[in-house]
């Protein structure tokens, strides 16, 4: 059963075409790393699964919904789908366990005891329980992207975008959140879409990796023949040979 499939979609900035031609098709429960230099397209692509970036032609299934079919009510999709983001968009007038209690409440209507229970078990599991009541002002960078992933997890969607979650970070903080990461790609029948520069994440976790550039996907393969066999083509060659210099 497929999560997500791409079908010949095309997605504009204004003349800039960002992502061209793209067939993709990711299953319950995989885990997928999107990896490829700055401005290859994969942000925009994993913006678009969940309707933040709406796409010019082609076809966009997400969890049985058409994104292409403008009678579709974006708002059912991410019920399902959430989004951690590089800079976490925390609310920062609301403390912690507001911040992971907020769209429950709101979306759906879970009862204020069960939510608050399953915020502290969520907390709990990401290691911050001690910080329930903090504001996000008091914690740090790796502190706030666990609560962000906390928060997607809170609404117990069937699939979890992750944009870059770790860039924004220290390096000593990075360990912490990619920690909470390979738990629920391990723990969980989670579908989890990554868009990261993390090689070890990738191949510690991932069961696919999608190579990007100039907005096209040049490699779609299983972890051990990307990691294993080098990738097929020139670019990617080329991409891994600079991370790997890193």
């Amino acid at each position: 059963m497929s999560m997500i499939e791409f079908h010949n979609v095309q997605k504009y900035y204004g003349k800039f075409h960002a992502l061209k031609d793209i067939n993709l098709t990711i299953d319950d429960g995989e885990t997928v790393v999107l990896i490829g230099p700055s401005g290859s397209g994969k942000s925009s692509l994993i913006r678009t699964v969940n309707g933040l970036d709406p796409i010019r032609d082609g076809q966009l299934i997400v969890n049985g919904f058409d994104l292409a079919d403008k009678k579709t009510n974006v708002n059912l999709i991410r019920k399902d789908v959430g989004m951690v983001f590089q800079h976490f968009n925390l609310y920062n007038n609301k403390s912690v366990i507001e911040n992971i209690m907020l769209a429950p409440r709101i979306v759906l209507k879970r009862p204020e005891e069960e939510n608050r229970e399953l915020a502290m078990k969520l907390l709990d599991k990401v290691g911050l329980a001690n910080k329930a009541e903090s504001m996000p002002a008091q914690l740090s960078g790796g502190q706030k992207q666990r609560i962000a992933i906390a928060r997607s997890l809170a609404m117990k969607p069937k699939c979890l975008l992750f944009d870059e979650p770790t860039s924004a970070l220290d390096p000593e903080m990075i360990d912490d959140v990619l920690d909470v990461m390979k738990d629920i790609a391990k723990n969980s029948n989670m579908t989890m879409l990554v868009v990261t520069h993390e090689m070890g994440f990738a191949r510690a976790v991932a069961d696919r990796v999608i190579f990007m550039a100039d907005g096209r996907i040049l490699e779609d393969d299983s972890t051990e023949k990307f990691f294993g066999d080098q990738p097929s083509t020139e670019r990617a060659r080329e991409f891994m040979s600079k991370i790997s210099g890193h």
